[in-house]
């Protein structure tokens, strides 16, 4: 019997830097990223490549069935402050020493962060997780409300690990008089901004169904102003078959065992 095991730790070869208020707050060569069932990837960076002295101690403190105790601090730059931004396990408990004394900072609460040069989005990047966007001769039909919004014998078809996947259809395949651009806008880490649509089916809208990477990443130029449907709401057919439940999984951890996948572990 294979043992699911919910925490890992591993060496990230990337350099990785963090930015706020005009200021690198931390700049490592040696981040480790820190998987946890559940969880996405999360970047902790050794004592030695932080700027302690622009984190201000708080009283704050959360407890993890996993890690342990964490302490927190703020950043202050100026006058600008991130409340409790920071993060750090001090004394965790067994099965996560690779953590002791390392920092984390919540994504959101700091101006940019960066690989190497290249700024990233959303949250960290998985090394475990591929995506490849590949041009297909698959028919593919996309049905709202018994309605035909998309046909398409050109699709590029996005497999991501983890991810649904996705079926991206050439704008004149997809019926635009059904279609409404909104002001929604995400991102994401893989393949940059997306821009929605809404359709209105039978008088019905279906809000933000559509989406488009109006200009992706260099590393995903296929998908380009191509339209993609949340497959969830819809109902797709893939060469005449209609598409069965989908899942979604955030760590490599929710759909590998500990003996299938081997990440070499950090000790402190």
């Amino acid at each position: 019997m294979s043992i699911k095991k919910n925490l890992q730790a591993d060496l990230n070869p990337r350099r990785v830097h963090v930015k706020f208020g005009g200021e690198t707050i931390a700049d490592s060569k040696n981040v480790i990223t820190l998987h946890e069932r559940g969880h996405l990837p999360v970047y902790y960076f050794p004592e030695s490549d932080v700027r302690k002295d622009l984190f201000v101690e708080s009283d704050h403190s959360t407890e993890c069935g996993l890690k342990g105790t964490a302490s927190y601090w703020s950043i202050k730059v100026g006058d600008r402050v991130a409340e409790n931004a920071i993060w750090s396990y001090q004394n965790p408990i067994a099965g996560s020493e690779a953590i002791k004394g390392y920092y984390s900072f919540y994504w959101d609460q700091v101006d940019a962060w960066f690989e190497e040069e290249e700024e990233i989005f959303v949250h960290a990047r998985d090394p475990y997780k591929r995506v490849d966007a590949l041009r297909s001769s698959r028919h593919i039909l996309v049905v709202i409300d018994g309605v035909t919004v998309a046909e398409s014998n050109r699709p590029v078809i996005v497999f991501e690990t983890g991810v649904p996947v996705r079926y991206y259809l050439p704008k004149e395949d997809v019926r635009q008089d059904l279609l409404s651009e909104t002001t929604l806008q995400t991102s994401c880490p893989y393949k940059g901004t997306a821009s929605y649509w809404s359709a209105t089916v039978n008088d019905k809208i279906h809000e933000n169904i559509v989406w488009s990477y109006l200009n992706p990443i260099p590393e995903i130029p296929n998908i380009k102003e191509y339209l993609s449907f949340y497959n969830e709401r819809v109902e797709t057919y893939i060469d005449g078959v209609k598409e069965g439940e989908i899942s979604w999984y955030r760590s490599a951890l929710d759909f590998f065992n500990a003996n299938e996948i081997k990440i070499p572990t950090v000790t402190a």
